[in-house]
């Protein structure tokens, strides 16, 4: 028996699906979940080898994934491979995402599109800022850099799925699995996989629709998010003024405005160039640190939003006329690569901070 079982949720996909499951059973069983399509996809995948559990009715591809996750269960596999089979993941790339599941078995795998540029002219440009809003988001939650975070070409360990039984539905899922995952202390691995371009039809992925349904899920975490960082934001002022900081303080400002004990006016101005100049050294090194570097660019991004609301508000009904300033508002604002390395350092500060503490 295979240690893994590739999951394809499939809606109306005929005239894809037979190469994409021929494909992807050259790297193991497949099965294709039909969610209630009226176009024989079923039928399709059947006569291509897969196994296929039909569905009365549409449900969603949240409901898809679950139902495909529940069969894999009981069929005691190690590892779960998601795909589309609207042909956008190319089956061939499972190996290498097998590859990066079995040298981190505690992450999860997905498979990004957007490397090096790889995404422009396949992924619809509106698509990619709604991407890029809801990736900028879920790395800052979850700490962790994944730049397609939206991709569903992923392998999940069966093991995170017995811990996280996901609860959402639609294009949501995919999100919520990332930040449960995270947050329960599951890695998450980004590999990156070939951009297939597809014609013919357009993305069940609706920017606008399915955005906001992203996006009212991931507020539900960033608002308690910026209720514990603003928390840390006061801890941080305050900190100067700690006993423990005051005692220091004090014992600079005696030494500096000993020699002034005579004169009360220089004695003033020594103990108060002491208070303020450690106070302001305090807050710079908090300012500069990773963490309050990551707070500033996720506090212009959170109050950015509602201009990206706009933006895509403006190019639907401009056409394609609002679609570059939406564009390059994205890319400015919620630039991913300019977290990830303030992310990268901040987790490395714990991590040192773990191992001076087991000393």
């Amino acid at each position: 028996m295979s240690d893994h079982l590739i999951v394809i949720p499939v809606f109306n996909e005929a005239p894809s699906l037979e190469g994409v499951v021929s494909r992807a059973r050259r790297h193991g069983a497949v099965l294709v979940v039909d969610d209630g399509s009226t176009d024989g996809s079923g039928a399709v995948a059947s006569a291509a080898g897969a196994d296929v559990l039909r569905r009365d009715r549409r449900r969603g591809k949240g409901e898809a994934l679950r139902c495909g996750f529940r069969e894999a269960l009981d069929r005691g596999v190690d590892r779960v491979v998601t795909l589309d089979g609207d042909g956008q993941h190319d089956p061939d790339d499972v190996p290498r995402m097998l590859k990066a599941a079995a040298a981190a078995p505690d992450a999860l795998v997905i498979g990004g599109r957007l490397g090096a540029g790889t995404a422009d002219g396949v992924i619809p440009a509106d698509r990619l800022a709604a991407l890029r809003v809801a990736g900028f988001f879920i790395n800052w939650l979850t700490g962790a850099f994944v730049a397609d975070t939206q991709s569903g070409f992923r392998v999940y360990p069966v093991g995170l799925l017995r811990a996280i039984e996901p609860r959402r539905g639609g294009f949501v899922l995919e999100t919520e699995l990332l930040v449960r995952a995270a947050a329960a202390g599951w890695r998450l691995v980004e590999v990156s996989v070939t951009a297939v371009p597809v014609s013919g039809r357009p993305s069940r992925f609706r920017p606008m629709r399915d955005g906001i349904a992203v996006g009212a899920y991931l507020a539900r975490h960033i608002l308690p998010r910026w209720g514990r960082e603003l928390l840390g934001v006061a801890a941080a002022l305050g900190r100067p003024f700690s006993a423990e900081r005051q005692r220091a303080r004090h014992r600079a400002q005696l030494d500096l405005a000993a020699p002034h004990c005579h004169n009360p006016a220089a004695w003033a101005v020594a103990t108060g160039v002491v208070e303020l100049t450690r106070i302001g050294l305090s807050w710079r090194d908090w300012w500069r640190h990773p963490r309050g570097r990551c707070l500033r660019l996720a506090a212009a991004a959170t109050a950015a939003t509602p201009f990206v609301l706009l933006l895509a508000l403006s190019q639907i009904l401009r056409s394609q006329r609002g679609l570059d300033r939406l564009t390059a508002f994205t890319r400015r604002v919620y630039a991913q690569e300019r977290l990830a390395p303030l992310l990268a350092e901040r987790e490395a500060g714990r991590a040192r901070a773990r191992r001076e503490s087991s000393w």
